[in-house]
């Protein structure tokens, strides 16, 4: 009787195994029956009916993909190497599916050129500030052309954008000289603004003799204050008129 029941379990093991196909939240099944497309199922508990329908899943989660260093010359002839990471998702499974072989290869394909030719046309110094223009630039391109195949390209990163060595070395003698042109204003700035406030000051000074007379005494309060040795310090005449007797 184990002999009958056992090989029967069996086959109903395998015939499910081969009718029924469970897909997850984010997958999709694109079904083909005799070779044509029959629609696209899922998620969830899909029928198949063997030997006549296929199933292919597609993933419709967010795709996180690396662009390896490309060899770019710039508009200006500066050779460097750029990477990126794209990020897409599909959107048409059966798009996705039939109008393109491998639709990450293909992607990924993609990628490189429009990051080399974007690139390319840009000038090192665009490139360095205003990476999120070229970031929208390419993600537009890409988005156009991969529209055909049921993908939406959501965004393109460049990451890091290599150097050659002279070329690094120039930039940083740039920003020296950068710096220390900066610091020269503020220091002239500086001394400008000094000069201002003693000019007023001398001004003050010049049209009330009483305050020329403080600050000399009080001059002389700071250094006997600060040295033991004997001082001779110029002391102008007027600074006794008020003391002198009037005639």
């Amino acid at each position: 009787m184990l002999s009958i029941i056992l090989p029967i379990i069996a086959a109903i093991f395998v015939l499910g195994y081969l009718v029924l196909k469970v897909l997850k939240e984010y997958e999709r099944g694109v079904r083909f029956t005799l070779g044509r497309v029959d629609g696209v199922v899922g998620p969830g508990l899909v029928w198949v009916v063997p030997l006549l329908q296929r199933i292919v899943i597609v993933d419709q989660r967010t795709v996180t993909m690396d662009v390896p260093p490309q060899d770019v010359i710039t508009r200006d002839n500066v050779s460097i190497k750029v990477n990126a990471v794209v990020y897409f998702r599909v959107v048409d499974p059966a798009k996705a599916i039939i109008q393109v072989e491998n639709f990450l290869y293909a992607i990924s394909q993609l990628a490189q050129t429009r990051l080399r030719s974007i690139c390319g046309e840009a000038e090192l110094d665009d490139l360095l500030s205003k990476r999120e223009e070229i970031n929208h630039r390419i993600q537009a391109i890409m988005d156009s052309q991969t529209d055909a195949w049921g993908v939406k390209v959501l965004g393109v990163e460049v990451k890091d954008i290599d150097l050659p060595q002279e070329m690094q070395r120039a930039m940083a003698k740039q920003a020296e000289a950068e710096r220390e042109r900066r610091a020269r204003i503020i220091q002239a700035e500086g001394e400008f603004q000094a000069a201002e406030k003693l000019t007023a000051a001398a001004a003050i000074m010049d049209a009330n003799s009483g305050t020329m007379q403080l600050r000399y005494l009080d001059t002389l309060r700071q250094i006997a204050g600060e040295n033991n040795s004997t001082i001779l310090f110029p002391v102008p005449i007027e600074m006794f008129k008020h003391f002198m007797p009037k005639s």
